[in-house]
């Protein structure tokens, strides 16, 4: 993985690039001071991916991203986002404009010690899940479109492998999802969600909407109460980030808080949902745990639920997927063309435990099929 750094504190760049030395698998191959300086090193290096701060002088990073998308750059790219309500909207932003994760960059006020140890713990493994897609350069193609023998190939240039193909059943047209009447809708998502978020939530704006939605996106706090308020904008549906202890409304959109399993019970009267917020242990590496939330759906709403698996890194939400397929629920999970991560609902599709998949075109008309 060869990795460029972009970062206008000459401090920071050399605590990214100690901490990726010595990482089997990465390479820091160059570093610039600002985004017009790094343009220059995309064009003259082989890049994997792109480490890149978004607030820097003469090209900040979010013009970076739309020059990047001129030039039709398909690197993938990590920002690190202050955890302030401007360096927030700005990591959302980024985003939406094609940035495929981020990092909250390490409190200033800490010492070099900790933000050293803090990079090491969070970016690498984020770099390192984009390691199977670029290293063996995929291509996936549904079972039910041709057969990989006679699939015809770009052609591979000099340096580069072979593409290697993935077979995948892609389960289309299993169900009629308009006859689907579900009681809740359950969304998971991790690497790539927030962006895949926005365009799934875009096309229910004008839909009157008569059940809850529960959403678990990987995000560390503050960060999801950002994601709740730009759901919100972008669906026209009331959203915010769940409470331990508030009941469930319908047409309500509930994004679980950073750092906080959400779950939901039974009152004790049997009358009302309402949701929980625990501390327990993380799953899967992670807390808030998709598969913590669908299995408590599945256990309330029984084959009344139906929930989406979006992009992401990891297996979180296999179980989860299991539990509600258990009690003939309904799941639709992302395909890998779409996803920027094809580990949460690859791991899905590997069990089985799936009804459809689509790309986030077809995942949306599935969802206003549903509440349409």
């Amino acid at each position: 993985m060869r990795i460029l750094i972009v970062d206008d504190s000459v401090v920071f760049r050399s605590q990214i690039k100690s901490a990726l030395e010595g990482i089997k698998d990465i390479v820091v191959v160059a570093s610039a001071a600002n985004g017009k300086i790094a343009m220059e090193r995309l064009e003259q290096n082989s890049i994997d991916v792109v480490i890149l701060d978004l607030e820097m002088p003469v090209m900040d990073g979010l013009s970076m991203l739309e020059e990047m998308k001129k030039k039709s750059y398909n690197q993938r790219v990590i920002v690190f986002a202050a955890p302030t309500g401007t360096g927030i909207d700005l990591a959302l932003t980024a985003l939406h404009a094609g940035a495929s994760d981020f990092i909250a960059k390490p409190n200033s006020s800490g010492s070099l010690e900790e933000a050293f140890e803090g990079i090491q713990k969070e970016l690498i493994p984020k770099i390192l899940q984009f390691k199977s897609k670029i290293e063996h350069n995929l291509i996936y193609i549904p079972k039910s479109d041709q057969n990989p023998e006679s699939a015809s190939l770009p052609v591979s240039s000099p340096n580069q492998e072979p593409k290697q193909i993935i077979v995948y059943d892609k389960r289309l047209n299993i169900k009629d999802f308009s006859l689907i009447k579900p009681k809740v809708i359950g969304i998971g998502a991790s690497t790539g969600g927030p962006s895949a978020l926005e365009k799934i939530f875009e096309k229910i704006k004008e839909l009157p909407l008569r059940i809850p939605i529960f959403i678990t996106q990987h995000m560390p706090p503050k960060f999801t109460e950002a994601l709740a308020n730009r759901i919100q904008v972008i669906s026209g549906h009331p959203t915010h980030e769940a409470t331990h202890g508030e009941t469930a409304l319908p047409g309500h959109v509930y994004v679980a808080p950073g750092d906080f399993h959400m779950s939901v019970d039974r009152s004790s009267d049997g009358q009302r949902v309402i949701i929980c917020l625990d501390q327990n242990p993380k799953r899967n590496s992670v807390r808030p745990a998709v598969d913590t939330l669908f299995e408590s759906l599945a256990r309330v709403y029984g084959n009344g639920c139906t929930a989406f698996v979006l992009t992401g890194m990891g297996e979180d939400g296999m179980v989860g997927a299991k539990a509600i397929k258990e009690v003939s629920g309904n799941i639709i999970i992302q395909d890998p063309e779409s996803a920027t991560v094809w580990g949460m609902p690859g791991a899905v599709h590997a069990t089985g435990a799936y009804d459809s998949m689509g790309n986030l075109e077809e995942c949306s008309d599935y969802l206003r099929q549903m509440i349409g």
